[in-house]
């Protein structure tokens, strides 16, 4: 075959294509349009292979062609892809619009919790029963009570701006960074012997990435009563865990350093998501670390005019995110700040 009529039939080629992508409707059609023209059994692909049949003196003419017969048909596929994906775009966008300006509506769908608020009540229901009551404190807090208080040096590198944020430097004011100052406050107005639960929201200069944002939800314990040892503590915890997961969960004790704990120990849960074999969720490790727990330094209950011969205690501390991820299997902490109504609606 010549290849004037090769050449012949790349015009009649492009003119069809150019029709059949231009009455595609949907993402379906479009595929079985590029299948049919740029696919590997395509008429275009057939005619590469007859290049050939192709006398030498012809090639550059018959190359060309094909070359061109070739970018055109891609052309029309990427106009109607970038059509019916601006269409398709917009029908979602249309169907899951939401116009707050107009009057309520009758619905049988109700609304939820968040679940935060869900992991919270929870957590706040079972230390109930164990006796503990809840107290609250100030968001914005004072150096002193954040740090110093909780024997914290003042070199401590968590007092560094670059660690928190402060809202006052000169006086020493800033966001709390942990929910701790609630003990310290609870132990100087009610005294002792205590048994108390806070929680609240906390700020710390941390990176943006699946288990960790600048603020989160802390939740704490603190005992302080006669003869409290770190058998006390851990029976604490047993129950807790225990009524809160309703189900065997795998966790380990480790020693760790708090400023304000002696001895400290990390809780740490094997990872739901990969069951222990290392994934995103957990950074590789194969556990989550679920709560920070130890016995109160007596150089916090001096500090808060206890008499540490007479006294001891305990106290733990845990993120409801965290905790929230594992009780619901939620793998991105920032899906409970994002307003994604599908992700609500789950809790409902």
């Amino acid at each position: 075959m010549s290849s004037n009529l090769l050449i012949d039939n790349f015009t009649k080629l492009i003119q069809e294509a150019q029709s059949d992508f231009a009455n595609t409707n949907n993402s379906d059609d479009l595929e079985k349009a590029r299948v049919k023209y740029l696919g590997d059994k395509s008429e275009l692909k057939a005619f590469q292979k007859k290049m050939g049949e192709v006398t030498k003196e012809e090639k550059p003419a018959y190359g060309k062609a094909l070359n061109e017969a070739k970018q055109a048909i891609e052309g029309f596929f990427q106009s109607a892809k970038a059509q019916i994906d601006e269409k398709e775009l917009n029908f979602k966008l249309q169907k899951e619009k939401i116009d707050t300006t107009l009057p309520g509506l009758r619905s049988n769908q109700i609304g939820s919790l968040h679940p935060l608020t869900l992991i919270a009540k929870e957590i706040v229901d079972i230390f109930t029963k164990l006796g503990f009551s809840l107290v609250d404190g100030p968001e914005i807090e004072t150096e002193y009570y954040n740090f110093t208080a909780l024997n914290t040096p003042d070199n401590h590198p968590a007092r560094d701006e670059q660690d928190t944020f402060y809202t006052d430097i000169a006086n020493h004011v800033l966001l709390r960074s942990q929910t701790s100052p609630v003990q310290v406050r609870s132990i100087e107005k009610y005294g002792v012997p205590i048994r108390i639960m806070s929680h609240g929201r906390v700020y710390r200069n941390e990176e943006v990435n699946a288990r960790k944002l600048p603020f989160f939800h802390q939740f704490e314990i603190l005992c302080v009563e006669e003869d409290i040892n770190f058998a006390h503590l851990k029976w604490t915890l047993q129950q807790f865990l225990s009524e809160l997961f309703q189900d065997d969960v795998k966790i380990r004790l480790r020693p760790d350093f708090f400023p304000f704990t002696e001895p400290s120990a990390e809780v740490d849960a094997q990872c739901p998501f990969c069951k222990g074999k290392g994934c995103s969720t957990c950074g590789g490790r194969g556990w989550l670390e679920l709560l920070g727990c130890g016995m109160v330094d007596p150089n916090v209950l001096e500090l808060a005019g206890v008499d540490t011969k007479k006294y001891s205690g305990f106290a733990a501390g845990l993120g409801l995110e965290r905790f929230a991820m594992l009780k619901y299997g939620i793998s991105d902490i920032r899906d409970f700040y994002s307003g994604d109504i599908r992700f609500l609606k789950q809790f409902a």
